[in-house]
C-alpha cells in the first residue's frame, strides 16, 4: 500500500500570535528612536536642545540595560512556568509602557518630573523586551517541526518587520502632514497611542495559545537546577560565546538601519525627514518579504553558510554604503535596501539559531540574559555612539561583522537537528 504525505499546513495564527509581542516591542523601540528628536524638549528643558535629545537618548539607553535582568527574571519564569504565561506577563508591560510614554507630561508642566516617568516607563519596557526575545523564539522553536524550524522562525521578524514598517509608515504620514511645531507639541505622541492598542490586539490573540510539549516534558528538569545563569556558562561556555558573537553584529546592523540611522540622515547628512521616512518603509517592506524565503533557504541549504555570506557581505559593503547618506530618496532607497536585505540572512533564522544553542530547561533564560547583555552593550548604546562619532559608526559596524565571521565559522551546522 502506498503512503500518503499530507502537505504540512502552517499554523499561521500561532505563529502570528506567538511572534505579535516581539513586533509590538520593536515598533515602540522604533518609535521612540525615530521620534525622539521631535519630543526631548518637551520632556527636558527647552533651552538647550541639544543636551535635551542626548538626555532623551541616555534614556533608550539605560532602558536597555534592564534587558538583560529581564531576559534572566521573565526568560527563568518561562523554564519554570511556561512560555505562554512569561509571553502575556512581557506584552503588558510593554503596551502599558508604550501608553504612560503617549500620556506623558511635559516639562513645563510637572518639572524633573517628567524625565523620572519617562525613564520608569522605559525601564518596564526594557524588562519587557528582555523576556519577549527570549520567550517568543522558545516558543516558536519549540512548535516547529525540526526540518521547518527556519521557516516558523522567520514568522519572528514577519511580525517584527511589518511592526517597524507600521512605524515608518506612520513617521512618513505625520511628517507629510504637521509641522514641526505640531510634531514637537503633540503629534510625537500618536505612535505611543498606537502602540498601546497594539498591546491589546497581541494580548487577545495570545490567550488562547498552547504551551509547547517541549516545556511540558522538562519543566521538572528545570525546577531542580540551582543558579541557572551559571550553569549556562559551567556547562556551554560555548553556546554563549556564539551567541554573544552573533548577536553583537545582529543588534549593531538592526540598530543602524531601523534607529539610529534616521536621526543621523537627518541631523547630519541633511536628508529630508519624509524621504527618510519613505526609503525605510520601502526597504522594511523588502525586509519582510525576504524572511519566508530566507527561513525556507536555510532549512534546505543550512544555517552557517547564510549567516557567513551576511557577515561577510556586511563587512564589505557598510562602509561604501554610509557615502551614500544624505539628500535624496534614490541614494536612500540603495542604503535601506542592501543594508535590510542582507540582514535577513541573520533575522529570519535567528530564533532557530539561538534555541538550537540551548537545551529546554535552559533555554529562555540562556538566551535571554546572554543575548539581552549583548544587545544593551551594543544596541543601546548605538544612537548615542553615531552621535558622537559620526562617520567612524560604519567603521565600528565593519570591524563588528568581521569578528562575528569566525564565531559563525564555530558554529554546528544545526539544520533538521532536533531540539536538545
Amino acid at each position: 500500500m502506498a503512503v500518503v504525505e499530507h502537505q504540512h499546513r502552517l499554523p499561521v495564527r500561532k505563529l502570528v500570535a506567538a511572534s505579535i509581542g516581539n513586533a509590538i516591542e520593536w515598533y515602540d523601540w522604533s518609535i521612540y528612536a525615530t521620534f525622539s528628536i521631535y519630543f526631548a524638549t518637551q520632556v527636558f528643558p527647552e533651552e538647550n536642545a541639544r543636551l535635551a535629545l542626548i538626555n532623551t537618548l541616555a534614556a533608550y539607553a539605560i532602558a536597555f540595560f534592564f534587558r538583560p535582568l529581564g531576559g534572566y527574571l521573565p526568560g527563568r519564569f518561562a523554564d519554570l512556568h511556561g512560555r505562554r504565561m512569561a509571553m502575556l506577563l512581557t506584552i503588558v508591560l510593554m503596551a502599558g509602557g508604550s501608553v504612560a510614554i503617549g500620556l506623558l507630561p511635559t516639562y513645563a508642566q510637572v518639572g524633573w518630573l517628567a524625565p523620572v516617568l519617562l525613564l520608569l516607563a522605559r525601564i518596564a519596557q526594557g524588562l519587557s523586551l528582555g523576556g519577549e526575545v527570549s520567550n517568543a523564539s522558545a516558543y516558536l522553536a519549540e512548535i516547529a517541526p525540526p526540518e521547518r524550524r527556519g521557516r516558523y522562525s522567520a514568522f519572528f521578524y514577519i511580525s517584527t518587520g511589518t511592526a517597524v514598517l507600521v512605524a515608518s509608515v506612520l513617521g512618513f504620514v505625520l511628517a507629510r502632514t504637521l509641522t514641526a511645531g505640531q510634531l514637537s507639541s503633540w503629534g510625537w505622541r500618536v505612535p505611543f497611542l498606537v502602540g498601546g492598542v497594539l498591546g491589546l490586539v497581541g494580548l487577545w490573540m495570545r490567550r488562547s495559545l498552547e504551551e509547547t510539549e517541549q516545556f511540558e516534558q522538562n519543566k521538572a528538569k528545570a525546577r531542580q537546577l540551582r543558579r541557572p545563569l551559571v550553569v549556562t556558562l559551567r556547562e556551554h561556555p560555548a553556546a554563549v560565546g556564539r551567541l554573544v558573537g552573533f548577536s553583537m553584529l545582529s543588534t549593531l546592523c538592526y540598530y543602524t538601519f531601523f534607529s539610529a540611522l534616521t536621526p543621523f540622515a537627518v541631523t547630519q547628512r541633511g536628508a529630508a525627514a519624509g524621504d527618510v521616512f519613505l526609503a525605510l518603509s520601502i526597504a522594511t517592506g523588502l525586509f519582510v518579504a525576504l524572511q519566508y524565503p530566507m527561513g525556507a533557504l536555510a532549512d534546505r541549504l543550512g544555517r552557517r553558510p547564510q549567516l557567513l555570506v551576511w557577515s561577510t557581505a556586511t563587512a564589505l559593503l557598510v562602509l561604501p554604503l554610509s557615502t551614500l547618506i544624505g539628500p535624496g530618496v534614490g541614494r536612500l532607497l540603495v542604503v535601506f535596501c542592501v543594508g535590510l536585505g542582507l540582514y535577513t540572512a541573520m533575522t529570519s533564522i535567528a530564533p532557530a539559531v539561538m534555541s538550537e544553542l540551548f537545551p529546554t530547561e535552559l533555554r529562555a533564560l540562556g538566551i535571554g540574559s546572554w543575548y539581552n547583555l549583548t544587545v544593551a552593550l551594543f544596541g543601546g548604546t548605538a544612537p548615542l555612539v553615531i552621535r558622537w562619532i559620526g562617520d567612524a559608526f560604519f567603521r565600528y559596524v565593519a570591524v563588528a561583522a568581521a569578528l562575528a565571521f569566525p564565531v559563525v565559522l564555530t558554529l554546528p551546522e544545526t539544520r533538521g537537528v532536533e531540539l536538545r
